[in-house]
Protein backbone atom coordinates (compact mmCIF):
# COMPACT_ATOMS: atom_id res chain seq x y z
CA UNK A 1 0.00 0.00 0.00
CA UNK A 2 1.36 3.58 -0.78
CA UNK A 3 0.39 6.19 1.88
CA UNK A 4 0.35 10.05 0.78
CA UNK A 5 3.44 10.71 2.51
CA UNK A 6 5.46 9.40 -0.42
CA UNK A 7 6.99 12.61 -1.44
CA UNK A 8 8.81 12.22 -4.80
CA UNK A 9 7.64 9.56 -7.62
CA UNK A 10 9.41 9.51 -10.87
CA UNK A 11 7.45 10.06 -14.00
CA UNK A 12 7.37 7.27 -16.03
CA UNK A 13 8.89 7.60 -19.63
CA UNK A 14 10.92 10.32 -19.16
CA UNK A 15 13.05 9.97 -15.96
CA UNK A 16 12.50 13.05 -14.91
CA UNK A 17 11.42 13.74 -11.16
CA UNK A 18 7.87 14.93 -10.72
CA UNK A 19 6.69 16.59 -7.28
CA UNK A 20 3.96 15.26 -5.76
CA UNK A 21 0.66 17.47 -4.51
CA UNK A 22 2.19 16.07 -0.70
CA UNK A 23 5.76 17.39 -1.85
CA UNK A 24 4.06 20.98 -2.99
CA UNK A 25 2.36 21.51 0.70
CA UNK A 26 3.89 23.04 3.89
CA UNK A 27 5.45 20.76 6.48
CA UNK A 28 4.08 21.13 10.19
CA UNK A 29 7.14 23.27 11.44
CA UNK A 30 6.86 25.80 8.60
CA UNK A 31 2.99 25.65 8.97
CA UNK A 32 3.21 26.60 12.97
CA UNK A 33 6.01 28.63 13.79
CA UNK A 34 6.19 31.52 11.75
CA UNK A 35 2.31 31.84 12.08
CA UNK A 36 2.52 31.55 16.07
CA UNK A 37 5.38 34.46 15.92
CA UNK A 38 3.20 36.39 13.66
CA UNK A 39 0.47 35.70 16.69
CA UNK A 40 2.40 36.41 19.32
CA UNK A 41 3.69 39.86 17.73
CA UNK A 42 0.84 41.58 15.83
CA UNK A 43 -1.73 39.82 17.86
CA UNK A 44 -0.75 41.02 20.91
CA UNK A 45 -0.24 45.05 20.46
CA UNK A 46 -2.59 45.92 22.89
CA UNK A 47 -0.95 43.65 25.40
CA UNK A 48 2.48 44.98 24.23
CA UNK A 49 1.39 48.90 24.77
CA UNK A 50 0.14 48.16 28.23
CA UNK A 51 3.55 47.01 29.23
CA UNK A 52 5.34 49.09 27.20
CA UNK A 53 3.21 51.73 29.49
CA UNK A 54 4.24 50.48 32.48
CA UNK A 55 6.47 52.80 35.20
CA UNK A 56 9.90 51.06 35.10
CA UNK A 57 13.13 51.57 33.34
CA UNK A 58 13.81 50.61 29.40
CA UNK A 59 16.09 48.07 30.42
CA UNK A 60 13.75 46.32 32.67
CA UNK A 61 10.88 46.92 30.47
CA UNK A 62 12.17 45.08 27.37
CA UNK A 63 13.40 42.51 29.24
CA UNK A 64 9.36 41.83 29.98
CA UNK A 65 8.55 42.59 26.57
CA UNK A 66 11.06 39.79 25.25
CA UNK A 67 10.58 37.52 28.45
CA UNK A 68 6.49 37.52 27.35
CA UNK A 69 6.66 38.21 23.54
CA UNK A 70 8.92 34.32 23.65
CA UNK A 71 6.66 33.32 26.06
CA UNK A 72 3.68 33.73 23.99
CA UNK A 73 5.28 32.26 21.30
CA UNK A 74 5.94 28.97 22.70
CA UNK A 75 2.82 28.58 23.85
CA UNK A 76 0.97 29.34 20.84
CA UNK A 77 3.13 27.19 18.99
CA UNK A 78 2.16 24.69 21.06
CA UNK A 79 -1.35 25.49 20.61
CA UNK A 80 -1.14 25.25 16.89
CA UNK A 81 0.67 21.71 16.90
CA UNK A 82 -2.36 20.39 18.50
CA UNK A 83 -4.07 20.98 15.40
CA UNK A 84 -1.63 19.95 12.74
CA UNK A 85 -4.02 17.90 10.92
CA UNK A 86 -4.22 18.18 6.85
CA UNK A 87 -7.96 18.49 6.81
CA UNK A 88 -8.50 20.82 10.17
CA UNK A 89 -5.15 22.71 10.49
CA UNK A 90 -6.32 25.51 8.14
CA UNK A 91 -10.06 25.98 8.92
CA UNK A 92 -8.78 25.99 12.91
CA UNK A 93 -6.04 28.21 12.52
CA UNK A 94 -8.27 30.45 10.66
CA UNK A 95 -10.62 30.60 13.48
CA UNK A 96 -8.19 31.22 15.56
CA UNK A 97 -6.43 34.19 13.66
CA UNK A 98 -10.13 35.80 13.39
CA UNK A 99 -10.46 35.13 16.98
CA UNK A 100 -7.21 36.90 17.58
CA UNK A 101 -8.14 39.93 15.16
CA UNK A 102 -11.46 40.58 16.73
CA UNK A 103 -9.97 40.70 20.25
CA UNK A 104 -7.31 42.93 19.23
CA UNK A 105 -10.21 45.65 17.61
CA UNK A 106 -12.36 45.42 20.88
CA UNK A 107 -9.04 45.72 23.14
CA UNK A 108 -7.46 48.68 21.68
CA UNK A 109 -10.83 50.55 21.35
CA UNK A 110 -12.29 49.83 24.74
CA UNK A 111 -9.63 48.47 27.13
CA UNK A 112 -11.72 45.22 27.43
CA UNK A 113 -10.41 41.86 28.38
CA UNK A 114 -10.84 38.30 27.23
CA UNK A 115 -11.76 36.47 30.34
CA UNK A 116 -14.61 33.58 31.13
CA UNK A 117 -17.24 36.33 32.07
CA UNK A 118 -16.45 38.37 29.41
CA UNK A 119 -16.50 35.25 26.83
CA UNK A 120 -20.02 34.54 28.27
CA UNK A 121 -21.50 37.62 27.46
CA UNK A 122 -20.35 37.21 23.87
CA UNK A 123 -22.38 34.52 23.22
CA UNK A 124 -25.66 35.70 24.99
CA UNK A 125 -25.19 39.03 23.04
CA UNK A 126 -28.28 39.72 20.24
CA UNK A 127 -27.94 41.16 16.90
CA UNK A 128 -28.50 44.71 18.28
CA UNK A 129 -26.20 44.75 21.02
CA UNK A 130 -23.67 43.59 17.49
CA UNK A 131 -24.78 46.25 15.17
CA UNK A 132 -24.02 48.72 18.04
CA UNK A 133 -20.09 47.43 18.88
CA UNK A 134 -19.78 47.29 14.72
CA UNK A 135 -17.27 49.98 13.29
CA UNK A 136 -14.94 51.77 10.64
CA UNK A 137 -12.51 50.80 12.78
CA UNK A 138 -13.21 46.67 13.03
CA UNK A 139 -12.80 46.04 9.59
CA UNK A 140 -9.73 47.45 9.13
CA UNK A 141 -7.88 45.90 12.48
CA UNK A 142 -8.95 42.55 11.15
CA UNK A 143 -7.98 43.02 8.01
CA UNK A 144 -4.32 44.15 8.86
CA UNK A 145 -3.63 41.91 11.96
CA UNK A 146 -5.99 38.75 9.68
CA UNK A 147 -4.58 39.15 6.87
CA UNK A 148 -1.30 38.13 6.12
CA UNK A 149 -1.38 34.74 7.95
CA UNK A 150 -4.57 34.06 6.65
CA UNK A 151 -3.19 34.38 3.13
CA UNK A 152 0.25 32.07 5.05
CA UNK A 153 -2.61 29.45 6.06
CA UNK A 154 -4.55 29.05 3.41
CA UNK A 155 -1.31 29.33 0.20
CA UNK A 156 -0.42 25.55 0.66
CA UNK A 157 -2.07 22.60 2.28
CA UNK A 158 -0.23 21.07 4.64
CA UNK A 159 1.83 17.89 3.79
CA UNK A 160 -0.24 15.31 4.24
CA UNK A 161 1.16 11.79 5.85
CA UNK A 162 0.04 8.40 7.92
CA UNK A 163 -1.50 9.50 11.05
CA UNK A 164 0.80 7.73 13.39
CA UNK A 165 3.34 9.65 11.96
CA UNK A 166 1.70 12.86 11.94
CA UNK A 167 0.73 11.99 15.53
CA UNK A 168 4.59 11.93 16.60
CA UNK A 169 4.89 15.40 14.83
CA UNK A 170 2.53 16.99 16.31
CA UNK A 171 3.87 15.71 19.48
CA UNK A 172 7.50 16.71 19.33
CA UNK A 173 5.59 20.45 17.85
CA UNK A 174 3.70 20.68 21.20
CA UNK A 175 6.39 19.64 23.28
CA UNK A 176 9.22 21.78 21.70
CA UNK A 177 6.09 25.06 22.01
CA UNK A 178 6.31 24.26 26.04
CA UNK A 179 10.03 23.82 26.30
CA UNK A 180 10.15 27.24 24.93
CA UNK A 181 7.72 28.28 27.25
CA UNK A 182 9.14 26.77 30.31
CA UNK A 183 12.60 27.84 29.25
CA UNK A 184 11.73 31.57 28.97
CA UNK A 185 9.62 31.44 32.20
CA UNK A 186 12.32 29.93 33.96
CA UNK A 187 14.81 32.48 33.16
CA UNK A 188 12.80 35.50 33.62
CA UNK A 189 10.46 34.28 36.72
CA UNK A 190 11.07 37.05 39.01
CA UNK A 191 10.18 39.88 36.04
CA UNK A 192 7.14 37.88 34.98
CA UNK A 193 5.71 37.00 38.07
CA UNK A 194 5.53 40.02 39.91
CA UNK A 195 4.49 41.48 36.40
CA UNK A 196 1.23 38.98 36.82
CA UNK A 197 0.80 39.50 40.58
CA UNK A 198 0.79 43.32 40.13
CA UNK A 199 -1.24 43.93 37.11
CA UNK A 200 -3.58 40.14 36.71
CA UNK A 201 -5.38 41.64 33.81
CA UNK A 202 -2.62 41.11 31.51
CA UNK A 203 -3.07 37.41 31.73
CA UNK A 204 -6.24 38.19 30.24
CA UNK A 205 -4.97 39.76 27.55
CA UNK A 206 -2.95 37.61 25.78
CA UNK A 207 -4.24 36.44 22.45
CA UNK A 208 -5.39 34.13 21.26
CA UNK A 209 -4.37 31.75 24.79
CA UNK A 210 -7.38 33.64 26.60
CA UNK A 211 -10.03 32.80 24.14
CA UNK A 212 -9.27 29.60 24.15
CA UNK A 213 -8.62 29.33 28.48
CA UNK A 214 -11.95 31.07 28.56
CA UNK A 215 -13.92 28.96 25.75
CA UNK A 216 -12.42 26.03 27.80
CA UNK A 217 -13.24 26.80 31.33
CA UNK A 218 -16.37 28.40 30.36
CA UNK A 219 -17.60 24.83 28.88
CA UNK A 220 -16.15 23.18 31.84
CA UNK A 221 -18.66 25.33 34.01
CA UNK A 222 -21.41 25.45 32.08
CA UNK A 223 -21.92 22.36 30.17
CA UNK A 224 -22.35 19.58 33.46
CA UNK A 225 -25.19 22.25 35.12
CA UNK A 226 -26.85 22.69 31.42
CA UNK A 227 -27.89 18.69 31.98
CA UNK A 228 -28.90 19.10 35.93
CA UNK A 229 -32.05 20.38 36.87
CA UNK A 230 -32.12 23.73 39.06
CA UNK A 231 -32.17 22.77 42.93
CA UNK A 232 -35.86 24.25 44.06
CA UNK A 233 -35.62 27.01 46.69
CA UNK A 234 -38.35 28.27 49.57
CA UNK A 235 -40.24 24.82 48.85
CA UNK A 236 -42.16 25.89 51.95
CA UNK A 237 -42.62 29.76 50.92
CA UNK A 238 -45.81 31.26 51.66
CA UNK A 239 -47.60 34.07 52.32
CA UNK A 240 -47.71 36.04 55.63
CA UNK A 241 -50.57 37.69 57.44
CA UNK A 242 -50.94 40.50 55.74
CA UNK A 243 -52.82 38.95 53.23
CA UNK A 244 -55.52 37.46 55.46
CA UNK A 245 -58.10 40.46 54.98
CA UNK A 246 -56.54 42.72 52.95
CA UNK A 247 -58.13 45.85 51.59
CA UNK A 248 -55.73 45.96 48.10
CA UNK A 249 -53.64 43.40 46.89
CA UNK A 250 -49.70 44.44 47.15
CA UNK A 251 -48.05 45.25 43.39
CA UNK A 252 -44.44 46.14 43.31
CA UNK A 253 -42.68 46.95 40.25
CA UNK A 254 -38.61 45.72 40.31
CA UNK A 255 -36.79 47.81 37.72
CA UNK A 256 -33.46 45.83 36.57
CA UNK A 257 -31.36 48.99 35.36
CA UNK A 258 -28.92 48.50 32.86
CA UNK A 259 -25.14 50.05 33.02
CA UNK A 260 -26.16 52.19 35.06
CA UNK A 261 -22.86 54.04 37.29
CA UNK A 262 -23.51 55.39 40.98
CA UNK A 263 -20.86 58.17 39.81
CA UNK A 264 -23.38 59.60 37.26
CA UNK A 265 -26.20 59.54 39.27
CA UNK A 266 -27.76 63.20 40.24
CA UNK A 267 -28.98 61.51 43.67
CA UNK A 268 -26.18 60.17 44.66
CA UNK A 269 -24.38 63.32 45.02
CA UNK A 270 -22.98 63.91 40.85
CA UNK A 271 -22.79 67.51 40.28
CA UNK A 272 -24.80 67.38 36.79
CA UNK A 273 -28.85 67.44 37.55
CA UNK A 274 -29.39 63.77 35.79
CA UNK A 275 -31.73 62.98 38.18
CA UNK A 276 -34.59 66.13 38.55
CA UNK A 277 -37.57 63.63 38.33
CA UNK A 278 -36.66 61.72 41.16
CA UNK A 279 -35.22 64.33 43.16
CA UNK A 280 -38.63 65.78 43.04
CA UNK A 281 -40.28 61.92 44.46
CA UNK A 282 -37.59 62.63 46.81
CA UNK A 283 -38.26 66.12 47.85
CA UNK A 284 -41.95 64.52 48.64
CA UNK A 285 -40.48 62.33 51.13
CA UNK A 286 -41.80 58.57 49.88
CA UNK A 287 -38.32 57.81 47.94
CA UNK A 288 -35.14 56.30 48.95
CA UNK A 289 -31.54 56.97 47.16
CA UNK A 290 -28.94 54.24 48.23
CA UNK A 291 -25.89 55.59 47.73
CA UNK A 292 -23.58 52.67 48.37
CA UNK A 293 -24.59 49.77 46.03
CA UNK A 294 -21.84 47.34 44.63
CA UNK A 295 -23.32 45.07 42.17
CA UNK A 296 -22.28 41.22 41.75
CA UNK A 297 -20.94 41.41 38.79
CA UNK A 298 -19.75 43.58 35.55
CA UNK A 299 -21.65 42.14 33.13
CA UNK A 300 -25.69 41.56 32.52
CA UNK A 301 -24.72 37.88 32.17
CA UNK A 302 -23.00 37.46 35.81
CA UNK A 303 -25.53 40.33 37.17
CA UNK A 304 -28.76 39.73 36.71
CA UNK A 305 -28.71 35.90 37.86
CA UNK A 306 -26.74 36.79 40.56
CA UNK A 307 -30.07 39.98 41.44
CA UNK A 308 -32.47 36.81 42.18
CA UNK A 309 -29.96 34.27 42.94
CA UNK A 310 -30.79 32.93 46.93
CA UNK A 311 -26.78 33.00 47.39
CA UNK A 312 -24.71 35.87 48.05
CA UNK A 313 -21.83 36.61 45.85
CA UNK A 314 -19.75 35.14 48.28
CA UNK A 315 -21.34 31.71 48.41
CA UNK A 316 -21.38 31.62 44.60
CA UNK A 317 -24.46 33.63 42.97
CA UNK A 318 -22.44 35.08 40.30
CA UNK A 319 -21.66 31.24 38.88
CA UNK A 320 -23.87 29.82 37.19
CA UNK A 321 -27.33 28.69 38.63
CA UNK A 322 -27.80 26.08 39.88
CA UNK A 323 -30.61 26.83 42.27
CA UNK A 324 -33.96 28.52 41.16
CA UNK A 325 -34.36 32.10 42.00
CA UNK A 326 -36.71 34.86 43.92
CA UNK A 327 -39.04 34.98 40.78
CA UNK A 328 -39.57 31.12 41.40
CA UNK A 329 -40.06 32.36 45.27
CA UNK A 330 -43.03 34.25 44.74
CA UNK A 331 -44.68 32.26 41.96
CA UNK A 332 -44.53 29.31 44.55
CA UNK A 333 -46.16 31.27 47.07
CA UNK A 334 -49.19 31.93 45.04
CA UNK A 335 -47.91 35.86 43.85
CA UNK A 336 -48.39 36.76 40.13
CA UNK A 337 -44.94 37.56 38.78
CA UNK A 338 -44.52 38.92 35.22
CA UNK A 339 -41.09 39.52 33.63
CA UNK A 340 -41.24 42.50 30.89
CA UNK A 341 -37.77 42.61 28.84
CA UNK A 342 -36.24 45.48 26.59
CA UNK A 343 -32.65 44.14 26.29
CA UNK A 344 -30.86 41.07 25.57
CA UNK A 345 -33.28 38.78 27.12
CA UNK A 346 -33.36 37.39 31.27
CA UNK A 347 -30.54 35.20 31.10
CA UNK A 348 -32.48 32.57 32.56
CA UNK A 349 -34.10 34.10 35.47
CA UNK A 350 -37.64 34.50 33.44
CA UNK A 351 -37.94 30.74 32.55
CA UNK A 352 -40.67 29.70 34.12
CA UNK A 353 -42.88 32.62 35.17
CA UNK A 354 -44.91 34.37 32.36
CA UNK A 355 -43.04 36.70 30.36
CA UNK A 356 -42.99 39.68 27.24
CA UNK A 357 -40.42 41.24 25.62
CA UNK A 358 -40.83 44.80 23.74
CA UNK A 359 -39.84 43.10 20.56
CA UNK A 360 -43.36 41.67 19.56
CA UNK A 361 -44.20 45.78 19.35
CA UNK A 362 -43.86 48.18 16.81
CA UNK A 363 -44.49 51.39 17.97
CA UNK A 364 -43.96 54.57 16.04
CA UNK A 365 -41.74 56.78 17.82
CA UNK A 366 -40.98 54.40 20.35
CA UNK A 367 -39.77 51.64 18.44
CA UNK A 368 -37.66 51.40 15.05
CA UNK A 369 -35.16 48.54 13.60
CA UNK A 370 -35.85 45.88 16.13
CA UNK A 371 -35.25 48.42 19.15
CA UNK A 372 -37.61 50.52 21.79
CA UNK A 373 -36.96 53.10 24.14
CA UNK A 374 -37.30 52.20 27.78
CA UNK A 375 -41.15 53.58 27.40
CA UNK A 376 -42.05 50.35 25.51
CA UNK A 377 -42.36 48.43 28.87
CA UNK A 378 -44.89 50.74 29.95
CA UNK A 379 -46.92 50.62 26.67
CA UNK A 380 -50.22 48.18 27.22
CA UNK A 381 -49.57 47.75 31.21
CA UNK A 382 -52.94 47.58 32.58
CA UNK A 383 -53.92 44.88 30.06
CA UNK A 384 -50.56 42.78 30.37
CA UNK A 385 -51.33 42.52 34.35
CA UNK A 386 -55.40 42.14 33.61
CA UNK A 387 -54.24 38.64 31.40
CA UNK A 388 -52.06 37.14 34.16
CA UNK A 389 -53.64 34.66 36.53
CA UNK A 390 -56.54 36.20 38.23
CA UNK A 391 -56.46 34.29 41.66
CA UNK A 392 -52.77 35.11 41.65
CA UNK A 393 -53.24 38.93 40.75
CA UNK A 394 -56.10 39.07 43.48
CA UNK A 395 -53.36 38.08 45.74
CA UNK A 396 -50.94 40.20 44.59
CA UNK A 397 -48.07 40.79 42.04
CA UNK A 398 -44.55 41.55 41.19
CA UNK A 399 -43.77 43.64 38.21
CA UNK A 400 -40.23 43.09 36.89
CA UNK A 401 -38.81 45.46 33.75
CA UNK A 402 -35.66 45.05 32.78
CA UNK A 403 -34.01 48.41 30.49
CA UNK A 404 -31.91 48.95 27.76
CA UNK A 405 -31.13 51.41 29.85
CA UNK A 406 -27.77 53.00 29.15
CA UNK A 407 -26.22 50.10 27.24
CA UNK A 408 -23.17 50.90 25.24
CA UNK A 409 -21.23 51.96 23.03
CA UNK A 410 -24.43 53.69 21.26
CA UNK A 411 -25.63 55.76 24.17
CA UNK A 412 -27.08 58.43 21.77
CA UNK A 413 -28.69 55.35 21.06
CA UNK A 414 -31.26 55.08 23.84
CA UNK A 415 -33.52 58.24 24.21
CA UNK A 416 -35.16 60.03 21.93
CA UNK A 417 -34.44 63.38 20.51
CA UNK A 418 -36.44 65.51 22.28
CA UNK A 419 -34.73 63.93 25.76
CA UNK A 420 -31.07 64.87 25.34
CA UNK A 421 -30.27 67.57 27.74
CA UNK A 422 -26.53 67.78 27.50
CA UNK A 423 -24.88 68.89 24.25
CA UNK A 424 -22.93 68.22 22.40
CA UNK A 425 -23.01 64.43 22.57
CA UNK A 426 -20.66 61.89 21.23
CA UNK A 427 -23.04 59.86 18.65
CA UNK A 428 -20.11 57.07 17.81
CA UNK A 429 -19.92 54.22 18.93
CA UNK A 430 -15.93 54.35 18.75
CA UNK A 431 -15.69 56.05 21.75
CA UNK A 432 -11.92 56.65 22.26
CA UNK A 433 -12.17 58.79 19.11
CA UNK A 434 -14.64 60.96 20.98
CA UNK A 435 -13.99 63.89 23.12
CA UNK A 436 -14.25 62.95 26.97
CA UNK A 437 -16.84 66.00 27.69
CA UNK A 438 -19.03 64.58 24.67
CA UNK A 439 -18.83 60.94 25.64
CA UNK A 440 -20.00 62.06 29.22
CA UNK A 441 -23.05 63.97 27.61
CA UNK A 442 -23.43 60.86 25.81
CA UNK A 443 -23.76 58.95 28.57
CA UNK A 444 -25.47 61.17 31.13
CA UNK A 445 -28.41 61.70 28.68
CA UNK A 446 -29.45 58.38 29.03
CA UNK A 447 -29.08 58.06 32.74
CA UNK A 448 -31.53 61.28 32.53
CA UNK A 449 -34.05 59.49 30.15
CA UNK A 450 -33.82 56.47 32.99
CA UNK A 451 -35.34 59.16 35.72
CA UNK A 452 -37.41 60.06 32.90
CA UNK A 453 -38.61 56.62 32.41
CA UNK A 454 -38.56 55.98 36.43
CA UNK A 455 -40.84 58.80 36.80
CA UNK A 456 -43.46 57.71 34.59
CA UNK A 457 -43.39 54.50 36.13
CA UNK A 458 -43.99 55.74 39.02
CA UNK A 459 -46.99 58.23 38.25
CA UNK A 460 -48.45 54.60 36.94
CA UNK A 461 -47.60 53.33 40.39
CA UNK A 462 -49.48 56.46 42.23
CA UNK A 463 -52.41 56.67 39.77
CA UNK A 464 -52.89 52.46 40.97
CA UNK A 465 -52.93 53.36 44.47
CA UNK A 466 -54.88 56.73 44.09
CA UNK A 467 -57.49 54.68 42.61
CA UNK A 468 -57.45 52.19 45.31
CA UNK A 469 -56.28 49.39 43.18
CA UNK A 470 -52.80 48.53 44.33
CA UNK A 471 -50.73 49.39 47.30
CA UNK A 472 -47.82 50.28 44.96
CA UNK A 473 -44.24 50.06 45.47
CA UNK A 474 -41.11 50.24 43.74
CA UNK A 475 -37.48 49.09 43.52
CA UNK A 476 -34.81 50.39 41.43
CA UNK A 477 -31.33 49.06 40.64
CA UNK A 478 -28.52 49.14 38.18
CA UNK A 479 -27.00 45.34 37.08
CA UNK A 480 -23.65 46.95 36.84
CA UNK A 481 -21.50 50.20 36.12
CA UNK A 482 -19.63 51.92 33.18
CA UNK A 483 -15.72 52.79 32.21
CA UNK A 484 -15.73 55.81 30.22
CA UNK A 485 -12.44 56.46 29.38
CA UNK A 486 -10.99 56.41 32.41
CA UNK A 487 -7.72 54.53 32.52
CA UNK A 488 -8.22 53.89 28.97
CA UNK A 489 -11.15 51.54 29.75
CA UNK A 490 -14.48 51.65 28.14
CA UNK A 491 -17.55 50.16 28.48
CA UNK A 492 -17.99 47.21 31.37
CA UNK A 493 -16.45 43.37 32.19
CA UNK A 494 -13.82 43.43 33.46
CA UNK A 495 -12.86 40.46 36.09
CA UNK A 496 -14.70 41.74 39.44
CA UNK A 497 -11.40 40.93 41.23
CA UNK A 498 -9.69 44.02 39.38
CA UNK A 499 -12.67 45.94 37.88
CA UNK A 500 -12.78 49.54 38.94
CA UNK A 501 -15.05 51.27 40.80
CA UNK A 502 -17.22 52.85 38.14
CA UNK A 503 -18.11 49.42 36.96
CA UNK A 504 -19.07 47.77 40.42
CA UNK A 505 -20.93 50.98 42.41
CA UNK A 506 -24.68 50.93 40.73
CA UNK A 507 -27.47 53.40 41.94
CA UNK A 508 -30.59 51.66 43.69
CA UNK A 509 -33.83 53.73 44.89
CA UNK A 510 -37.24 52.32 46.59
CA UNK A 511 -40.37 54.04 46.68
CA UNK A 512 -43.31 52.83 48.31
CA UNK A 513 -46.63 54.27 48.76
CA UNK A 514 -48.51 55.46 51.40
CA UNK A 515 -50.88 51.95 51.29
CA UNK A 516 -47.84 50.10 51.32
CA UNK A 517 -46.07 51.70 53.82
CA UNK A 518 -49.04 51.22 56.26
CA UNK A 519 -49.46 47.21 54.86
CA UNK A 520 -45.53 46.63 54.89
CA UNK A 521 -44.69 48.70 58.91
CA UNK A 522 -41.97 49.99 56.73
CA UNK A 523 -41.52 53.97 56.91
CA UNK A 524 -39.58 56.08 54.18
CA UNK A 525 -38.25 58.49 56.77
CA UNK A 526 -36.42 55.23 58.80
CA UNK A 527 -35.29 54.29 55.37
CA UNK A 528 -33.85 57.45 54.50
CA UNK A 529 -32.00 57.24 57.95
CA UNK A 530 -30.30 54.00 56.49
CA UNK A 531 -29.74 55.01 52.91
CA UNK A 532 -26.12 55.68 53.68
CA UNK A 533 -25.32 52.12 54.77
CA UNK A 534 -23.38 49.64 52.30
CA UNK A 535 -25.64 47.24 50.45
CA UNK A 536 -25.20 45.27 47.34
CA UNK A 537 -27.19 43.01 44.83
CA UNK A 538 -27.02 40.50 47.67
CA UNK A 539 -29.94 42.46 49.58
CA UNK A 540 -32.20 42.23 46.72
CA UNK A 541 -33.61 38.25 47.31
CA UNK A 542 -34.27 38.72 50.87
CA UNK A 543 -35.82 42.23 50.68
CA UNK A 544 -38.72 41.42 47.65
CA UNK A 545 -39.26 38.73 49.98
CA UNK A 546 -39.66 40.75 53.35
CA UNK A 547 -41.74 43.58 51.51
CA UNK A 548 -44.14 41.48 50.14
CA UNK A 549 -44.43 39.61 52.82
CA UNK A 550 -43.60 36.22 51.63
CA UNK A 551 -42.44 33.92 54.84
CA UNK A 552 -39.88 31.03 53.72
CA UNK A 553 -36.89 29.46 55.64
CA UNK A 554 -34.25 30.98 52.96
CA UNK A 555 -35.47 34.58 53.91
CA UNK A 556 -32.62 35.91 55.33
CA UNK A 557 -33.61 39.09 57.85
CA UNK A 558 -29.67 40.26 57.81
CA UNK A 559 -30.03 40.86 54.13
CA UNK A 560 -33.29 42.51 53.81
CA UNK A 561 -32.57 46.04 53.87
CA UNK A 562 -36.72 46.85 54.27
CA UNK A 563 -36.21 44.71 57.73
CA UNK A 564 -34.38 47.76 59.93
CA UNK A 565 -37.51 50.10 59.53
Amino acid sequence: MIFPSVLWAPQRGTGAVRRTPAAIGQTPWRAVWPLACWLALAGNVPLWQRVAALDGSVGQTAVLLAGLGLLVWGATAALLSLMVWPFAYRPLASVLVLVTAFNTHFMLQYGAVIDPTMLANVVQTDAREVRDLLSPALPFTVLLVAGVPLWWIWRRPLRSRHWLAQTGRNAGGVALGLLVTVLVALLTYQNLASLMRNHKDLRYMINPLNSVYAATRLAADQLPRQVKALQPVGEDAHLGASYAQQARPPLLVLVVGETARAQNWGLSGYARPTTPALARWQAQGDLVNFSQVQSCGTNTQVSVPCLFSPLTRAQGGDQTAEHENLLDVLQRAGLAVLWLDNQSGCKGVCDRVPHASTRELNLPGVCADGECFDEALLQGLDERIAALDPQRRARGVVLVMHQMGSHGPAYSRREPANHKPFQPECTSNTLSECAADQLVNAYDNSIAYTDHFLDQTLQWLQTQADQGRYDTGLLYVSDHGESLGENNLYLHGLPYAFAPDQQTRVPMVTWLSAGLQQRSGVSADCLRQQAARPLSHDHVFHSVLGLMDVQTAVHQPALDLYRPC
